[in-house]
């Protein structure tokens, strides 16, 4: 059975270099191989942990089924809370616009509640960040005009039925 080779300590730089490159360059599964090279030698390693759950999310579009799953794993292995609660809040709201590229039934209200749930997040990032860091915010404030231009995103109706009686 093939096995990967393993990198050396020393390319590990120049490897995150070429993960991120892959990443702008659209090559998510690429980016991730290199990730999972580097974590192999620095498994602390949290720029490799942050290219690699970014890659991972890069892959929702493309409909990889365990993608979501995989990104979820890699939150725990961050240590800083405040990028725990940021990169949570950044896995919903790439799903959310995954779900709305990929369309379908019910479509619109997986992705009102997965931006919900990413504003969640990022308003608990806000509150541990580090002075002038404002990510959290400019990323609420994009999920905040999603839902103001797309009317068609609302919570999903409650049933308010009741089961028969036997």
């Amino acid at each position: 059975m093939l096995e990967p080779k393993p990198v050396t300590r020393e390319g590990l730089p120049r490897a995150l270099e070429k993960a991120e490159r892959y990443r702008l360059l659209n090559e998510p599964v690429e980016a991730e191989s290199i990730c999972l090279d580097v974590l192999a030698v620095d498994p602390q390693s949290r720029q490799a942990l942050i290219v690699l759950l970014l890659a991972l999310t890069d892959q929702f579009e493309e409909g990889t089924s365990d993608a979501l799953q995989r990104a979820r794993e890699v939150l725990p292995r961050l240590r800083d809370e405040y990028e725990r609660a940021y990169y949570a809040g950044i896995i919903c709201e790439r799903r959310a616009k995954a779900r709305l590229k990929h369309g379908g039934l019910g479509a619109g209200y997986a992705a009102y509640e997965a931006l919900q749930e990413a504003m969640r997040w990022y308003e608990k990032a806000e509150a541990l960040r580090p002075p002038g860091n404002d990510d959290a915010v400019l990323r609420w404030n994009t999920c905040v005009r999603i839902l103001q231009r797309r009317h068609d995103l609302r919570a999903a109706p409650v049933d308010r039925s009741e089961p028969p009686l036997e």
